[in-house]
């Protein structure tokens, strides 16, 4: 059997609708949310006290939140396993998104 191949994206623009599609449950994209505040205050506690331990944490937040709200509410796989750099682009223009209102949070 073929595996199937990922779909192809010229640019971040072509890909953000397939992103949020991807995270149409209220309750993934929250916990998206959570994350990546997390991954603020991580990094901002770094620099602030200059314990550099708070950047191990740093991918822990995020991801961690992320991962749980795809595997056990949205039921898929996270799109940075296919495009790691649009989504990891993607987690905060969803945040900036729902921060204005323009997405559901």
């Amino acid at each position: 059997m073929a595996a199937i191949e990922a779909q192809k994206f010229e640019s971040f623009r072509d890909f953000y609708p397939f992103y949020l599609q991807e995270h149409s449950n209220l309750t993934c994209r929250r916990l998206h949310f959570i994350g990546t505040s997390l991954v603020f205050a991580t990094v901002i506690a770094a620099i602030s006290t200059g314990n550099m331990l708070w950047f191990a944490a740093t991918p822990l937040a995020g991801y961690g939140f992320a991962w749980i709200g795809h595997f056990f509410f949205e039921h898929n796989r996270p799109a940075t396993f296919k495009y790691p750099f649009y989504s990891f682009m993607g987690d905060f223009v969803m945040f900036k998104d729902m921060l204005l209102g323009r997405i559901e949070r």
